[in-house]
């Protein structure tokens, strides 16, 4: 009986002694210095030739804008509420909660250097970052940057005198 109780408290010990966090367990974080490795880092570089998924149609979809629709532009207005008038404002005038906060204010969408830029520098500055604001690419997919961009133009003639024979920038 007390071979029994003296096995059953020695395994009821082991038991308990596994009781490893996961949180605990011994690894390398991300460009943690590494012994195994003979360039001393933990990280790997990607195989020779390697690609990001869907690289190819994403590079495409950045190249060329789709058709404006009121859709299109209703997208961009959502997508420019959440990610971008924190900073520009709800209007595009660079006057938004975070600049009226302290942190630097962004141009105002109506100056006359952001209404001649192309389609495609609004686009980049998404997709890149520009100053001091970070690359968005990782948040807004590409088809939702065009729809931004088409919102940001339709903020920038909401605020345009209408003039026979007059064009939208492209």
């Amino acid at each position: 009986m007390v071979a029994r109780l003296t096995i059953a408290a020695l395994a009821a010990l082991l038991i308990g002694g596994c009781d490893l966090s996961m949180t605990e367990q011994r690894k390398y974080t991300t460009y943690k210095p590494s012994r195994f490795w003979s360039d001393g880092s933990s990280a790997r570089p990607p195989p020779k030739g390697v690609v990001a998924q869907n690289y190819a149609s994403r590079e495409a979809a950045g190249k060329t804008p789709p058709a404006i629709t009121p859709q299109l532009v209703k997208r961009g207005q959502e997508r420019f509420t959440i990610y971008c008038s924190p900073c520009h404002g709800l209007s595009g005038d660079g006057n938004g909660v975070i600049a009226q906060r302290g942190f630097p204010r962004p141009p105002s969408y109506f100056s006359a250097n952001l209404r001649a830029a192309p389609a495609q520098h609004f686009y980049d500055v998404i997709t890149q970052g520009y100053g001091v604001m970070y690359s968005y690419a990782a948040r807004v997919e590409p088809a939702d940057r065009w729809a931004i961009v088409a919102y940001i133009r339709a903020l920038q003639l909401s605020r345009t005198p209408a003039t026979a024979g007059s064009e939208a920038p492209p």
